[in-house]
């Protein structure tokens, strides 16, 4: 669903009457702050998506070679 700029222009004319000039910018900072904090959390999941991917990777690596590093003990 594609918005030409026609509506856009009569979007932004009723949100204007429904909620006035005054409270506009304060509307428009609570949806800046949504936004930043749902880009936030959907990029803290991806790099937890990718983290869990690679600690199974080597964990694999770990087994098809025979070492497991975590559980060698070093003498000394």
């Amino acid at each position: 669903m594609n918005f030409g700029p026609w509506e856009l222009i009569i979007i932004l004319v009723i949100i204007l009457l429904i909620f006035g000039p005054k409270k506009l910018p304060e509307l428009a900072k609570g949806l800046g702050k949504g936004l930043r904090e749902f880009k936030k959390a959907a990029h803290d999941v991806q790099d937890e998506l990718e983290n869990v991917g690679e600690d199974e990777e080597e964990s694999q690596v770990e087994k098809s070679t025979g070492k497991d590093d975590h559980k060698t003990k070093k003498k000394g």
